[in-house]
């Protein structure tokens, strides 16, 4: 059985990134959203670094209103590192990897509320940390799923004409 291009197959899903094409306006949208949070965890990172603590000290340090130690500036500096690449690749992979990163923001954001005033928080987090990473984790998935996830697409998006083909 031979089936039509852009047919429905039964049985199959739409993935996330199979139908927008790499240079559809929305890809602005995935950078910008990466970029921003990249730079702002990478000055985070640094200014954390700089300030000298330790590197697992769970006193930590205030930087930029948040609290901070030497684990938690390194690793701001890598997930924003991630972040401009994402930006710099842009398309769809910059889209998944916001939603990705965004997720990991969240989690992050719930296991560290359980540590919160225990002898085991390695990343000296605080309450403003754990609403820092609830915010920018539903932000990152936002612009992540921006123009891909919605019970109102316009009927010219590649996930609508998906999911809505005649059979």
């Amino acid at each position: 059985m031979a089936i039509a291009q852009g047919q429905r197959i039964p049985g199959r899903h739409v993935r996330l990134d199979e139908h927008l094409p790499v240079d559809h306006r929305l890809s602005n949208v995935y950078r910008a959203g990466a970029g921003i949070f990249g730079l702002f965890l990478i000055a985070f990172g640094v200014l954390g670094l700089m300030n000298r603590i330790g590197f697992f000290n769970t006193g930590g340090d205030t930087v930029i209103g948040l609290n901070t130690n030497g684990a938690l500036s390194t690793l701001s500096i890598v997930i924003g590192g991630l972040l401009l690449v994402g930006m710099l690749v842009g398309g769809n992979r910059a889209s998944t990897l916001n939603m990705v990163i965004g997720v990991g923001f969240v989690l992050s954001g719930f296991v560290n509320l359980a540590l919160l005033r225990t002898e085991f928080n390695p990343l000296a987090f605080r309450l403003q940390n754990v609403l820092f990473s609830f915010v920018v984790g539903v932000m990152l998935m936002s612009f992540g799923m921006y123009g891909r996830v919605s019970g109102g697409l316009p009927h010219d998006n590649p996930y609508w004409k998906a999911r809505h083909l005649s059979r």
